[in-house]
């Protein structure tokens, strides 16, 4: 068991990254990695800084990039940018993995959940909170393939 829990100790979270031109939601794991959460939604503008932040408070092990594709998977106009960010991290954070996860069905997915969800139209209209839906929908698919 001393093994175990040394392990347990040594895993950090992992952060999911739904990328807009404007605006990026992100979610992230427990220590543990078993409940993904909604995070917090950011201008794409001050994501990198907002990572490095968060990564140096917090022990993360990794970036899980959701990558939009057209249904017969073909790249779409946000594709390339959301490679240069992989890029970007890998350079930036080279001890964190990045991996890049399909998100062809997450954003319906995601207006899907907040539907279902009960809340009022104007709550439903905060377009940041959508986006941490999708980033959260995001990493609970990455964690249920790990």
């Amino acid at each position: 068991t001393q093994g175990l829990v040394g392990w347990l100790r040594g895993l950090g979270r992992v952060i999911a990254i739904d990328f807009g031109l404007k605006r990026t939601g992100l979610a992230v794991t427990d220590p543990l990695r078993i409940i993904a959460s909604a995070l917090e939604t950011v201008e794409s503008k001050d994501l990198m800084p907002f990572l490095v932040d968060y990564c140096a408070r917090e022990q993360v092990d990794g970036f899980v990039i959701g990558l939009p594709v057209n249904l017969d998977g073909s790249d779409t106009d946000v594709t390339p940018n959301v490679r240069l960010l992989a890029d970007a991290l890998r350079k930036r954070l080279p001890a964190h993995f990045v991996q890049l996860a399909d998100e062809r069905f997450t954003s319906k997915l995601a207006q899907q959940t907040l539907l279902d969800s009960g809340k009022g139209r104007m709550a439903r209209r905060e377009k940041g909170q959508l986006d941490r839906i999708s980033a959260t929908i995001i990493l609970q698919d990455w964690l249920a393939r790990q």
